[in-house]
């Protein structure tokens, strides 16, 4: 994946780069992708780059040159960067009060710009003066390099490392562990220092080597920053690479279908007992929780007072859909997006009623929505869909729309071309509980008692 996908840069994006291990780099990188893609590149600097940097550069020019001849440059070159003087083996930028003057006076479809300094160092606490993003800043990219793990918490690894010390208790000298990565990435008055209140907020974890152990420990990182709502996703990979973004980790809610007659099975089929749970709902809240999700919206509607017992204990949100007696899969589904805080970016549908729900199958649906920019995942078994599915926020708006005598299905098959369908070993998602005669055969399938 390119850093531009994993951003999710849009034209007119002003985008400020702050932290340690790997900005100037990253801005770079980012600027070439969008300059081969034919777009107008202006980037500049609010502290300082190094004076060997502007050789990375295929164009590095005073804004005293006027507009008009940073608009040619642009034409000519795709990506253009602008300083103010080189002194002492560093080039430094214009004032961040001009900024608002170079949006309007310059025809560039993105301005990127350089708003931190860290001395090389992998990791970075800010001092009182820093980091100095502009106010119009639409899009504000932490970064942060895997290479602190393990360093020491000292001024000789670490930037600025008595503000941690004094933030946390962390020991000085001590090596930095990942909680302790992911704490600092996320604190408001560290990593998440002085960005605007209305701006878009990343992480990338930079320098992440590909094998698996140390990529898990990336989505751990990914995992507690996100803990935070301020932080709309964590990018995890390495800028050194052609592909620089393995995932994009994304705060994921599970809304559970749970609101249905049950008339088929003549008893609300998902308050039968299921495995070494008292019922069929808690099992699969279970299986969910396993996932570690970000939220779960279990939607109820018959007999809402004895599931909403049941799921209790379980630390999920019951949200009541008045409409269940009729066209109950959409307007459960409807019930259930509204209703997730505003910094989910996902949501996987769920039925009340599939029991044999294999977490390895949603750590299936999960990596392959944080591998790629698809906003439908769908689990296929011998090309047949089945669920649970993965639907991107965007697509929300869409469902939201559909008349009430329609279905979800209408919505995936409007939206066929966009799938990206996930192959899985298990019939297990097109199995469901509808009659008395399901339910034995599933218990059966489970080796469960009769």
């Amino acid at each position: 994946m390119k850093l531009y996908e994993a951003f999710n840069i849009v034209a007119g994006d002003v985008v400020a780069f702050i932290g340690a291990g790997g900005k100037t780099s990253t801005l770079l990188n980012l600027g070439h992708e969008l300059a081969e893609m034919g777009w107008r590149v202006l980037a500049t600097t609010t502290t300082s780059i190094e004076e060997d940097q502007l050789g990375l550069l295929p164009r590095a020019i005073a804004p005293d040159a006027g507009s008009d001849v940073i608009s040619q440059a642009l034409s000519e070159s795709g990506f253009v960067f602008l300083y103010d003087k080189i002194k002492g083996g560093a080039v430094y930028g214009p004032q961040p009060s001009w900024i608002p003057h170079l949006m309007d006076a310059v025809d560039s479809d993105v301005l990127l710009i350089e708003a931190d300094a860290a001395n090389r160092l992998p990791l970075k606490a800010p001092f009182s003066h820093e980091p100095v993003i502009p106010p119009e800043t639409s899009l504000v990219i932490q970064v942060a390099s895997m290479a602190a793990i393990g360093q020491p918490l000292d001024d000789d690894h670490i930037y600025n490392a008595q503000a941690i010390i004094d933030r946390y208790g962390f020991p000085k000298g001590g090596r930095i562990r990942s909680p302790w990565l992911a704490q600092v990435i996320r604190d408001e008055t560290l990593g998440l220092r002085n960005v605007p209140e209305g701006a878009r907020t990343v992480a990338f974890l930079n320098r992440v080597a590909p094998h698996i152990n140390t990529r898990a420990r990336a989505r751990l990182i990914a995992r507690i920053a996100l803990r935070t709502q301020r932080l709309h996703s964590v990018v995890i990979g390495s800028d050194r690479g052609a592909d620089p973004v393995y995932e994009v980790q994304r705060p994921v809610a599970a809304v559970i279908m749970a609101a249905g007659l049950s008339t088929r099975m003549g008893q609300p089929k998902i308050l039968m007992p299921w495995g070494d749970k008292p019922t069929m709902i808690e099992h699969i809240i279970q299986q969910l929780h396993a996932a570690r999700l970000d939220a779960i919206n279990v939607v109820v509607g018959h007999e809402a007072r004895q599931v909403k017992d049941a799921i209790a204990p379980y630390g999920v949100n019951a949200v009541y859909n008045r409409s269940f007696k009729s066209g109950e899969m959409l307007s459960s589904l409807k019930v259930g997006l509204r209703a997730l805080p505003d910094h989910i970016a996902a949501a996987m549908l769920v039925l009340g009623d599939q029991p044999q729900l294999q977490p390895k199958v949603l750590y299936q649906l999960l990596n392959t929505y944080a591998e790629n920019t698809d906003q439908i995942i769908v689990p296929s078994y011998q090309m047949r869909r089945g669920h649970p599915i993965i639907i991107g926020r965007r697509h929300w708006g869409d469902i939201f729309n559909l008349p009430r005598n329609e279905s979800p299905r209408t919505f995936m098959n409007a939206h066929a071309d966009h799938i990206r369908y996930v192959n899985v070993d298990s019939d297990s998602i097109l199995r469901d509980v509808d009659t008395p005669q399901d339910y034995a055969q599933e218990r059966w399938r489970a080796g469960l008692k009769k």
